[in-house]
């Protein structure tokens, strides 16, 4: 034996072993044997790979941890690992090997430490109708339990409908502590030109305590959970249900879906357990209002009845209190810093020197006044219903006060009509008037004037003193339609004695008043004098003394009350 193991080069056990083949089966028992082992007790049973094979097929989307939880709810024990299912999927065919880009050590994840603490919201696309409509997806999603709070089908993603979905989720789920959003319009109002403005969805959150969060710009990572949970929506539910016959037959079925995602479908990321299990509500929600503050909404997206109900005995119930409305309701507001205050969805300039005190906001279903201190300061035309006023009034606003008797009256003005209109001086020296630029001069650029507008002219009052007057380009319609336009007294403005002017000398020594030029001298170049303007004669007068008596040869009316040019202040 060891002589012919020598010669063939193999060992003396493989000898033994021929020998032994041939002589219990001959030549044909020295054929090539497999190499497999006769048992193998970790190997995965034949229909423990059939059920998995099974149910990849019947859910091509289920992966290695997926089918690793459906192998356990269905009593498999041992549950093969994630690995052993890769293998088992590759073999069969069922899926693509395919290298990690990345190692999942290095993805770092977070989340917020409890439910209710963030929720993430954002606007998706692509719901189409069997008509060719397409409708949007008002998603809203809890942070740290992936629990879907909003799931709204609406027509257009418009801020009312989208602050309507919001309101909706507050009232049921309760108000959380912070939520993030996109840049969209929808939701912040930071890049209005040409100044920032607070939009509906930001006057939401800052009445009920919410923290407002936006991301950068281009940067739909932030709010990655949200955009993962429409990848689902449009792999798992449209890809499967859309097109649908109607907006109502979709939001039907996308509450359904909705239910089953949040209470049936177990999450990978949640180590295969429900959102439901992980989310709770805030306490104070449905039957529990009372213990908590209440949730403050806009009137506008409140739910106030348009018309009563039948009559009931007993005390009459809010909702019937409120169908009484006056036919003008007033209401208390604080004018911000930045003097553009904003009341029953008009915006309202009141500058800077109102900021911070109270003004009261006197509606109607056609005009808006705002009163300071009882007298009236401002008026804008608006277009109001009777369930506009409905839904002010259930918000706290009182019965209205008499319209006051400077306020424009309904319909055409008589000819003879006087209005007065506000307006504030740009830089270039204009006004503007029902579309019409007026020029009062550069030295008024910047101020806060009062115009008191004829039939055929405009004084342009300064601090009550007469600064200017101007050809009144406007029609008596246009004055009736002005905006912020009051009554005014149509009695022509008396002067007080003559008047009194102020102009720069120039560098010649002379000035212009009235139409008339004045010689002063050199000496006097760059002073800023002041011209009495008599019937017969201009008298002109430095630091109270009189420097020259000019007379008068034309009639002209003064239209420059202030001085302007170059000034030499003297010490």
């Amino acid at each position: 034996m060891t002589e012919v193991a020598e010669r063939y080069g193999v060992s003396r056990q493989s000898v033994h072993a021929w020998l032994g083949r041939y002589r219990s089966g001959g030549l044909a028992a020295l054929a090539d044997r497999s190499h497999r082992p006769a048992s193998c007790p970790h190997r995965t049973a034949a229909e423990v790979e059939a059920l998995v094979c099974e149910l990849r097929r019947a859910h091509p989307r289920w992966g290695p941890a997926r089918l690793a939880h459906e192998l356990a709810r269905r009593g498999v024990d041992p549950v093969p690992s994630t690995a052993t299912l890769s293998r088992i999927l590759a073999r069969n065919g069922l899926v693509v090997p395919r290298g990690r880009r990345r190692p999942r050590s290095s993805y770092q994840r977070w989340e917020r430490d409890a439910p209710m603490q963030l929720w993430q919201i954002d606007i998706m696309g692509g719901v189409m109708l069997t008509d060719g409509r397409e409708v949007k997806l008002v998603s809203g999603i809890d942070d740290h339990s992936r629990f879907i709070v909003i799931a709204r089908l609406v027509s257009r993603a418009s801020a009312r409908a989208v602050c309507a979905a919001f309101a909706a989720a507050l009232a049921e789920h309760g108000a959380p502590e912070e939520v993030l959003t996109d840049n969209g319009k929808q939701f912040t109002g930071r890049f209005t030109r040409p100044r920032p403005v607070e939009v509906l969805f930001e006057r939401i959150c800052r009445d009920n305590g919410i923290t407002a969060r936006h991301t950068k710009i281009r940067s739909p990572t932030t709010t990655g959970k949200v955009e993962r949970w429409h990848r689902t929506v449009r792999e798992e539910f449209l890809a499967v249900h859309a097109p649908f016959p109607s907006l109502h037959h979709a939001q039907h079925a996308l509450d359904a879906w909705v239910a089953d995602y949040n209470t049936a479908r177990p999450h990978q990321a949640l180590d295969m357990a429900t959102p439901a299990a992980r989310f709770t509500t805030r306490p104070g929600t449905g039957q529990n209002m009372s213990a908590s503050l209440p949730l403050r909404l806009p009137a506008d997206l409140a739910p106030v009845p348009t018309t009563p109900g039948p009559p009931t005995a007993g005390p009459p119930t809010a909702p019937a209190l409120s169908a009484a409305v006056p036919a003008a309701v007033e209401f208390d507001r604080t004018v911000p810093a930045s003097g553009n205050m904003t009341a029953a969805g008009r915006q309202i300039w009141l500058g800077p020197t109102l900021a911070g005190r109270q003004v009261t906001v006197w509606v109607s279903t056609t005009t808006l006044h705002v009163f300071h201190h009882g007298k009236l300061i401002k008026t804008h035309p608006v277009t109001l219903t009777s369930d506009d006023l409905r839904r002010l009034h259930a918000r706290g606003a009182r019965p209205g006060r008499p319209s006051p008797a400077t306020a424009l009256p309904a319909g055409d003005l008589p000819a003879d009509a006087v209005v007065e209109a506000d307006r504030t001086v740009n830089t270039a020296g204009l006004v503007s008037l029902a579309g019409k630029q007026i020029s009062v001069g550069l030295p008024l650029a910047g101020r806060r004037l009062t115009l008191r507008i004829g039939p055929h002219l405009i004084h342009v009052l300064d601090d009550g003193a007469l600064a200017c007057t101007r050809p009144s380009p406007l029609t008596g319609d246009q004055r009736a339609r002005l905006q912020g336009a009051r009554a005014a007294d149509p009695a022509p403005l008396a002067e007080t004695g003559p008047a009194a002017v102020q102009r720069v000398v120039s560098s010649q020594g002379t000035l212009m008043v009235a139409g008339c030029k004045l010689h002063l001298g050199q000496t006097h170049r760059g002073k800023v004098v002041t011209v009495i303007c008599e019937d017969t004669q201009f008298r002109i007068l430095h630091a109270g003394q009189e420097l020259a008596i000019h007379p008068r040869t034309l009639i002209k009316e003064v239209n420059r009350r202030r001085a302007s040019g170059h000034i030499t202040y003297e010490t």
